[in-house]
């Protein structure tokens, strides 16, 4: 692995005139322009909305299709004091999108209920007990969000009880849309200008839409914008277009000192975490706790946090949450070393373009976590599996690479397989026991037909060649933050098609290097002849440190901020070096 840990591929250059119109535009140095004119930002207009699109740049709501018809379905069922049961999916988006719609309704009726399936008796998706609950809570209505899309059987049993459905997820639909209001920007007959919306997302549409034809204030629907902001970043969904803006307004709730949601406020401060938060911390302190609930234990709990204001059930909910946290912390790190081991020992996997790993006895919860930490470890499509409650199937979670879309290859391997859904990058499944050897050997040959040998290793996909004297203009001070540094913020929030943005530095030494608990390393480097060294950390690279000490050798890395003792500076994130070919 020494020097080879990941495969370095440059994004497309852009054309050198929109470089320039962007310069010349707006005053921006060559870096930004370039990474604007790179993502296809060129015009005025676009340069604007993505820096500063705000929620006056949504798309009008009644452009996705079946929204007239959900709107006039809800306004029936609030004037008539019907029911209606609000039913999300366990995870955090589905969770997520339960509060917002449960938040703002209940402004409007008191005929309202909620429901979220537990993983384990009833599985992913609208299930029949939920059916069941809604009938015997006298409920005429229900709202499915993230999730839904293939619920056809389900939905049908809900006409026999006399129960209409509105269907509100993002999921990819089967190729017969249940028989129901269906609110899905990804179905083909719907022409919503933005595709890649959150669950949580596409629930906030059909209250955007209520609002207006409501005249509801807007502020009743923004004041639950941190939600959102939540959803999207658990859901790793694109950060573009809608979802940007959502993600930034979202974060701006959740920063502002005027913020009121005590279960956010708790999870912070029990964690000991300061603000203001980004996008990252959203991924990796917020949604692992709600998660944690419906993992391990019942996603309501989740819900409770997040809708109470009472401060006591607050703090009992988060300290209950944050409990179960550590747990699935344990049992994640148990079932990742128990699976490792199994790849270890099984030659078979030398040979395969994919990882499927299942044990009876592995908690459900968690192995879809397991699944992306195998992914860190060996590269390549991975799906992990446990035995179903009625031992006749094994159910489990799919994670996928760059490059391959895991739905699509599930799709192709239907035959043998129970049932699945889900997006590009992650997916569940069930397949029956005597299936299952099977399913195994055509994932793997669906998944060959699609990546080759060199797809198996990891990228780090660079925005530009930037040796480090680029990094200081003429006017900038040393022992200040670059105002590229500055300029680049202005890209947050970072995610899936605008990622944090990786440079290329060749033919640098590191003036001085400290190998730091035995797994990372600390150094100052610069190009020869250079007098301004600068500070990088790289994490987890041991392996790397002959590299490091013999020099010159090729960085890859991101520009960060560090602050110590009340003074921050530059600081780079080292992701990958290479020995310099001279």
């Amino acid at each position: 692995m020494k020097g080879n840990r990941t495969r370095w591929r440059f994004k497309e250059e852009p054309d050198t005139r929109s470089i320039e119109k962007l310069k010349n535009q707006f005053k921006m140095s060559e870096v930004t322009a370039f990474m604007l004119a790179q993502r296809g930002i060129i015009e005025k207009e676009d340069t604007y909305l993505f820096f500063n699109g705000s929620m006056k740049d949504l798309h009008d709501p009644f452009e996705m299709k079946d929204m007239n018809r959900a709107v006039e379905r809800i306004n029936k069922a609030i004037k008539n004091q019907e029911k209606i049961l609000i039913y999300g999916d366990y995870d955090v988006d589905g969770v997520t999108a339960v509060t917002l719609m449960y938040s703002v309704l209940s402004n409007h009726t008191s005929s309202l209920l909620y429901y979220i399936p537990d993983r384990y008796k009833e599985g992913y998706g609208v299930s029949e007990k939920g059916i069941l609950f809604a009938e015997e809570n006298e409920c005429s209505l229900i709202i499915t969000l993230d999730c839904g899309i293939k619920a056809n059987d389900k939905v049908e049993l809900a006409h026999t009880k006399h129960i209409d459905v509105i269907i509100c997820d993002h999921h990819t639909p089967g190729a017969e849309l249940p028989n129901a209001i269906v609110l899905n920007p990804k179905r083909k007959d719907c022409t919503y200008p933005y595709k890649e919306l959150s669950g949580c997302g596409v629930g906030f549409k059909l209250l955007q839409a209520l609002a207006q034809n409501n005249n509801w204030e807007k502020e009743e629907i923004y004041a639950h914008l941190d939600l959102l902001a939540i959803s999207i970043g658990a859901d790793i969904v694109p950060l573009t277009g809608e979802n940007r803006i959502l993600a930034r307004e979202g974060l701006k709730r959740i920063n502002s000192n005027q913020y009121k949601r005590k279960g956010v406020q708790k999870i912070i401060s029990l964690v000991n975490k300061s603000y203001p938060l980004t996008i990252s911390d959203v991924v990796f302190t917020i949604a692992p706790r709600i998660n944690a609930a419906g993992r391990l234990d019942d996603a309501k709990k989740a819900v409770e946090l997040l809708l109470s204001t009472d401060e006591n059930h607050v703090k009992k909910c988060a300290e209950e949450i944050e409990k179960l946290n550590t747990l699935r912390k344990s049992l994640d790190a148990e079932i990742t070393e128990e699976a490792l081991e199994k790849i270890e020992q099984d030659e078979s996997y030398k040979n395969k373009c994919t990882t499927v790993v299942y044990k009876e006895d592995w908690h459900k919860g968690v192995i879809g976590i397991v699944a992306s930490r195998l992914i860190e470890k060996h590269y390549r499509p991975t799906i992990v599996l446990t035995l179903s409650e009625d031992k006749k199937s094994w159910t489990g979670s799919a994670r996928s690479i760059q490059d391959v879309n895991i739905f699509e290859i599930l799709e192709k391997c239907s035959s043998n397989i129970e049932q699945f859904g889900g997006h590009v990058a992650a997916a569940g499944l069930t397949v029956k026991t005597e299936n299952l050897d099977q399913f195994i050997q055509d994932f793997d040959k669906e998944v060959r037909k699609v990546i080759d040998h060199e797809s198996l290793i990891p990228e780090q996909i660079i925005e530009k060649k930037l040796p480090l004297n680029q990094l200081f203009t003429f006017h900038d001070s040393r022992s200040e933050v670059p105002r590229l540094v500055r300029e680049l913020k202005n890209f947050e929030p970072h995610g899936p098609e605008n990622m944090k943005p990786l440079f290329l530095a060749e033919n640098v030494y590191a003036i001085s290097h400290q190998l730091i608990k035995d797994e990372h390393i600390k150094m100052s480097i610069n190009h020869p002849g250079g007098t301004h060294p600068i500070n990088a950390i790289f994490f987890n690279a041991k392996d790397e440190y002959e590299i490091i000490q013999e020099g010159p050798f090729d960085v890859v890395y991101s520009l960060e901020e560090n602050t110590w003792n009340n003074r921050t500076t530059l600081q780079l994130m080292v992701r990958d070096v290479r020995r310099t070919i001279l």
